[in-house]
């Protein structure tokens, strides 16, 4: 969810109504620029990140028509990121704001909005708010808005005097919005944090303009660009530094991970197998596993192996990650003297 509703709203420079949010043309498009970074100690393997520890990448909103769903007719955006549609979003933008009905996840769902969700409540001015209390498919969702005022604003795209408006999310998971509106424009800078039940970061994202809305061509979809539901890493401490060769006297091993798109209720497990570590083990030895179940879509965690009391068996190992006892992805990692 977290990117579609990044996105979802434009903001006026006074008080403005719906129909003077956003451009509604096909093809209209808005570009960002994305800064994305993950928790402590959660900077994956897979993960490109630059110097800082995060992701920086270009994604684009793009409005590809209209479609009907359940007997009515909405606008289409789809979310691109590194060649692949993240989200597609059924919009209406009208006298009463910017309302989702539906949304298209990175899985192909379709997930409904029962009552349609409210993103700008139209007119938008200082000092507005609006709730809602719905259900996303099967979650459960409490969001909260405040319009704090308006502000001048500078991103790549330029300066904008905008309307700041900020959003709190208490369920299903606690998550944070700041946005930044532009009459006629849409968002300008958006920075979005969440955090696990006791207040760590889990990810944040930010976005920022990078130049005025226009009518672009859709771009190229790629079929093998989707993320896997499981980000995962090995390391010698809990936030320790991602590491696949292991010292035979090192205390535990941690087995990391960061979902994404998880079942709330998945089953996230992962399975520790020697690979080759001499004639009295057989090959592709089973260890040990264990399990843990997600609480919310990007639910992350650690398993722990303690080293043995005669030290580990110096070796080929790998570890693999299901989910709900699905096949997700497999790290290699050696133990040497």
């Amino acid at each position: 969810m977290k990117l579609a509703t990044l996105i979802l709203t434009a903001a006026p420079l006074a008080v403005v109504f719906g129909g003077d949010m956003i451009p509604t043309a096909d093809g209209t498009s808005w570009r960002y620029d994305m800064t994305e970074e993950i928790g402590k100690g959660l900077d994956l393997r897979n993960a490109k990140t630059d110097a800082d520890g995060k992701i920086r990448l270009q994604v684009l909103y793009r409005i590809d028509g209209t479609e009907n769903v359940d007997g009515k007719d909405l606008l289409k955006f789809e979310m691109h990121r590194g060649g692949a549609i993240t989200n597609t979003d059924f919009l209406t933008i009208n006298e009463q704001g910017i309302i989702c009905w539906a949304r298209i996840n990175l899985d192909g769902e379709l997930v409904k909005f029962s009552p349609p969700q409210t993103m700008i409540a139209s007119p938008l001015r200082k000092g507005a708010s609006w709730d809602f209390d719905g259900q996303a498919g099967e979650l459960k969702v409490h969001q909260h808005y405040d319009v704090l005022g308006e502000e001048d604003i500078e991103v790549a795209a330029g300066e904008f005097h905008a309307f700041h408006i900020r959003g709190e999310q208490t369920s299903p998971s606690r998550t944070t919005i700041d946005r930044w509106f532009a009459s006629g424009v849409g968002i300008v800078k958006d920075v979005t944090t969440m955090r696990a039940a006791k207040g760590d970061l889990l990810q944040r994202i930010s976005l920022e303009l990078v130049e005025r809305p226009k009518i672009m061509a859709r771009p190229e979809v790629k079929s093998d660009a989707i993320p896997k539901q499981l980000s995962v890493s090995l390391a010698k401490e809990r936030f320790g530094k991602p590491i696949t060769t292991f010292s035979s006297s090192t205390s535990e091993i941690y087995a990391r991970w960061q979902g994404r798109r998880l079942r709330i209720g998945a089953k996230v497990k992962a399975t520790w197998i020697a690979e080759n570590i001499g004639e009295d083990f057989p090959q592709d030895y089973k260890i040990d596993e264990a399990s843990a179940v997600a609480e919310t879509p990007s639910a992350h965690g650690a398993f722990t192996l303690a080293r043995p009391e005669d030290g580990w068996a110096v070796g080929d190992y790998r570890v693999e990650f299901y989910v709900d006892d699905v096949f997700v992805d497999a790290v290699k990692l050696k133990i040497v003297e």
